[in-house]
């Protein structure tokens, strides 16, 4: 005999309307299509600008080659990876947003900076370099969503005592 549940239907209210201050107009979709035509008009500066990031990321990281990890110099190369993880996608490279995410799951805390493994930290600097410079942008590419997977499961068996 099947058993009876009972269901409750819950409507959400609409709150994209009250963010933007009432009923989304004709007039404020034309407003979102300019918008898109300005990020189109931008697209080309991307590579300069993740190529920027990524050389501040690379400076950090010859800090750490010789300081360590556990000082501001760790601070600097996380600030540089969680920088590296918001605009990665946004610049077409969602592959660096991954590997920039492993990185400061590993390394987001003093604690981890501590004991974090610098040639495990080292590797994800050296994959995003390789992915921008070969223009390798996710992972349709099989070398670069493996060597994403491997990086990720390495940082995440180090940080996982401290996820707990």
């Amino acid at each position: 005999m099947a058993k009876q549940n009972d269901v409750e239907v819950i409507s959400v209210p609409n709150l994209l309307q009250a963010k933007v201050g009432g009923p989304i107009s004709q007039g404020d979709l034309h407003m979102i299509e300019k918008a898109e035509e300005a990020l189109k008009d931008l697209r080309a500066d991307f590579g300069g600008w993740l190529e920027e990031e990524v050389q501040k990321l690379e400076a950090a990281a010859a800090e750490v080659k010789t300081k360590g990890l556990k000082g501001d110099e760790g601070e600097n190369l996380f600030v540089r990876a969680h920088d590296l993880r918001g605009v990665g996608t946004t610049y077409e490279f969602p592959i660096i947003t991954r590997l920039a995410s492993s990185l400061t799951k590993m390394i987001d805390l003093p604690e981890k900076r501590q004991k974090a493994p610098m040639p495990l930290a080292l590797a994800h600097v050296g994959a995003i370099r390789a992915a921008l410079s070969q223009n390798i942008r996710d992972e349709n590419d099989p070398v670069a969503a493996e060597l994403a997977k491997e990086l990720e499961s390495q940082s995440l068996a180090f940080a996982q005592p401290w996820e707990d």
